[in-house]
């Protein structure tokens, strides 16, 4: 070794010694003891925890880790001020330890190989506190936690989030004991107000909605049906002394109707007890509010691991969440803090490597070890594809139909008023009820004039349609401007395999679709069912569906074109890199073009399938109940060859446009596609926080999940699933049922016969409605699992 490198590493060395002393200083003074103390020590608090036991358990229980490394007892110190002390295994906290940030946020508890996982304790400088069950890092089974004010829940927690029985009591003094989801109040509950006040029923989104109970503190009670926190439809209010007012219950005045029954069974006086109105009880109801309750400052799972240096020579620094999971963002080395090893370590590293960590990473100039790695067998981020669709302009040839939609849609949106009620009689449903409107250039009393063509306008159960928007929360004058805006409509390049032409809206919110006369007549013979099926379950699947309409050219042509109006499942802010239209077949159920071709519109199928879809368990709980309910409903309704459409947003690519699993390594010099478990939940955990930003997120929209890998291994074909590869990708995912308006008619029955005669019987889409429901739920079911990381 030259003179001249010797004093560049002891320079080095020097350097590392003085940040080292630097950060334990800075460790005293933010913790104000002279040495951090122990995990097995008394918390701050006083409270014990069962500290022994727990160590116990999980020194037995994490010696068979994955890494295989001896646990032992370290100390961390951190350049920016943060201190860790507990059992340690190969560069993680892993069993009991205890961490605190500079901030004032401790966590005292269980790690397993760098995530909070088991019992803890997690405080915040405010004084808050939430003691139990902790998963990846975050706040995951049952739990306490304790407000800076005193507000206390105990109960299930999902994800960060009241999700499962739960009881929170208020400041205030009001208290709720029942179901949460999501973090807010849903399912059946009973909330107790301090005035003695009490509601006993249904909730939905934090608030009183359903059918439920409500008790004043003098004995008189409303029992019937609610929306947003007050009475709308049938119920019954009734005095203490027996007498009793029963009828439809509205916030508007107008809608209001109803008796009222005096007490001892004498009959009913229209109008009784004059000096009383039902405004009275929803003038009660003023001020019984459900409390929100506070919000967390900050979730446990967004505060950081500070980065340390791992014992091999060739590993580089990392930057971890306290999920474990390595931050996304590009940055630079300089930026990153480092862990420097305790006296207690194992030194990590010759004086060489030292030297080069000092003189490269801190200052950030490792230019030569900047190019990106890939792993093997990597996979690439798909092609990225044009924006689909050809602009109808002038000249095109459905131009003037384009022109005739639009003027029909503004007309019969435009001019109606909004249904006054979700409640629909059953003459609303009748096939009847059409509406025709002439359209001629010139104008008439009801239509505006126009450079197109004479036509006719055909609506289809008008009433039902608006009503459906309604339940929807479809903005008409939205509608309008989506449909009828001065953007024009977007051709897809080719129809449907069933000859059907799809139209898309500029903003990409709906999709126009030319169906058959057959299937018109399909959807208004399960209009009624499909409508109850909406209102019943809010989370369905099956496609939306906001009009139904008919154009008739009267000029030489004298042709007549129905189309549909649907939501466009994949309208987002996401760019969609993958879709799968998937039925649980398998003949013809591939995708012919080659894979160079193969870009983000194109739509695969069920053989090109390579990946399982894992859901967190409350989503995959609502997601497998409600796949169940729609194909129950399909299946009575005599519906097949339906199909589960997905789309998929990866959220973690390489600069190189590879794929970026969760957990990953690279290879040694892959600066920034390196490291433990990879990805950080930031955006995840920014919707966590504030749960009104949950309204984006529903079942099978905007939803954040995994997926693994997976590789046909059988050798055959047609092999439906692949074999799970443990490699997993955090996206964000969109899936729905569409194609609901094929019926088993005589044409499927003599399909089905005849390639049941060529191929087997089980692989062919067309089958019976009842075979067809099963086979769709079984494969469904098996590409869907929870995801229990």
């Amino acid at each position: 070794m030259s003179k001249e490198h010797s004093n560049t590493v002891m320079k080095a060395w020097e350097a590392t010694l003085r940040k080292t002393q630097a950060a334990k200083k800075r460790a005293n003074s933010i913790f104000g003891t002279i040495s951090v103390a122990h995990a097995d020590d008394e918390d701050e608090d006083g409270d014990h925890d069962d500290k022994t036991n727990n160590n116990k358990d999980n020194s037995s229980s994490l010696d068979a880790s994955p890494g295989g490394g001896e646990i032992y007892h370290a100390e961390r110190f951190v350049l920016n001020g943060d201190c860790y002390t507990g059992q340690w295994q190969d560069n993680f906290p892993h069993g009991y330890g205890k961490y605190l940030w500079t901030d004032g946020c401790v966590y005292v508890g269980q790690w397993h190989q760098g995530k909070k996982m088991g019992k803890g304790r997690f405080s915040w400088p405010s004084g808050a506190i939430y003691e139990g069950e902790f998963k990846g890092g975050y706040m995951d089974g049952k739990g306490t936690y304790t407000g800076p004010s005193g507000d206390v829940y105990r109960g299930q927690w999902i994800m960060n989030l009241k999700h499962g029985h739960g009881v929170r009591s208020f400041t205030n003094g009001d208290c709720y004991e029942g179901d949460w989801r999501r973090g807010l109040q849903e399912g059946s509950g009973k909330y107790r107000w301090a005035n003695g006040d009490c509601y006993v029923g249904e909730f939905k989104n934090g608030g009183i909605c359903g059918k439920g109970t409500f008790a004043w503190s003098d004995g008189n009670r409303y029992e019937g049906l609610w929306e947003d926190g007050l009475p709308k439809g049938n119920g019954t209010f009734r005095w203490l002394d027996g007498s009793f007012y029963t009828g439809n219950w509205s916030n508007d005045p107008e809608e209001r109707s109803g008796s009222y029954y005096p007490a001892g069974g004498l009959p009913p006086a229209e109008g009784g007890k004059l000096e009383w109105s039902p405004q009275q009880v929803y003038d009660g109801l003023s001020g019984r509010e459900i409390c929100s309750g506070e919000k967390v400052s900050i979730l446990p799972s967004q505060k950081k691991l500070a980065v340390w240096r791992s014992s091999k020579g060739d590993a580089r620094p990392r930057r971890l969440s306290v999920g474990g999971r390595v931050s996304v963002g590009m940055e630079r080395t300089i930026d990153r803090v480092r862990m420097l090893e305790g006296d207690d370590g194992d030194g990590g590293g010759t004086v060489d490597e030292v030297g080069r960590d000092v003189g490269v990473d801190l200052l950030g100039l490792d230019v030569e070890n900047a190019s990106l790695g890939v792993f093997p067998g990597q996979l690439r981020l798909p092609r990225t594809g044009k924006k689909q669709g050809e602009t109808i302009y002038k000249g095109h040839k459905n131009y003037e139909l384009m022109l005739n939609l639009q003027l029909g849609i503004r007309h019969s949106v435009g001019r109606a008023p909004p249904p006054a009620s979700l409640d629909l009689k059953a003459s609303a449903f009748d096939p009847k009820q059409k509406v025709w409107t002439r359209f001629p250039p010139e104008g008439s009393k009801y239509t505006p004039p126009h450079q197109s063509c004479e036509f006719k306008w055909k609506d289809y159960c008008p009433l039902v349609f608006r009503t459906l928007r309604k339940l929807f929360k479809v903005d008409p004058a939205d509608y309008m401007l989506s449909i009828c805006g001065n953007d024009a409509l977007r051709e897809l390049s080719s129809p449907g395999k069933s000859g059907s032409f799809f139209y898309l809206t500029n903003d990409d919110r709906y999709m126009i679709k030319t169906i058959k006369k057959a299937e018109v007549k399909v959807l208004l013979r399960m209009l009624s069912a499909y409508y109850n099926h909406f209102r019943a379950f809010d989370n369905a699947l099956v496609t939306k569906f906001y009009g139904l309409h008919c154009v008739k050219l009267t000029g030489p042509i004298q042709r007549k074109v129905r189309f549909i109006i649907m939501g466009n499942l994949f309208c987002s802010e996401y760019t969609i890199h993958r879709r799968f239209d998937l039925k649980g077949s398998s003949l013809g159920r591939t995708t012919e073009k080659p894979e160079s071709e193969i870009d983000g519109n194109t739509i695969l199928k069920d053989l090109d399938l390579n990946f399982l879809f894992r859901l967190q368990k409350p989503w995959f709980q609502d997601f497998c109940r409600q796949i169940d309910r729609d194909c129950e409903f399909l299946e009575q309704e005599r519906i097949m060859d339906y199909s589960l459409l997905v789309g998929l947003y990866f959220r973690e690519t390489s600069v190189a446009g590879y794929l970026i699993p969760s957990g990953a390594r690279t290879p040694t010099g892959d600066q920034e596609d390196e490291g433990a478990p990879r990805l950080s939940r930031a955006d995840v955990d920014q919707l966590l926080l504030d749960p009104t930003r949950w309204a984006s997120i529903r079942l099978g929209v905007n939803m954040p999940a995994r997926v693994e890998r997976s590789i046909r291994t059988g050798g055959s074909e047609l092999q439906l699933i692949g074999e799970p590869t443990g490699e997993f990708y955090e996206v964000v995912m969109f899936f729905g049922i569409i194609d609901i308006l094929q019926d088993y008619d005589i044409s499927k029955k003599l399909e089905h016969a005849y390639k049941s005669i060529q191929y087997d019987p089980t692989s062919i889409s067309a089958v019976d409605p009842r075979q067809y429901s099963r086979r769709f739920r079984d494969f469904i079911f098996n590409i869907f699992l929870e995801d229990e990381s």
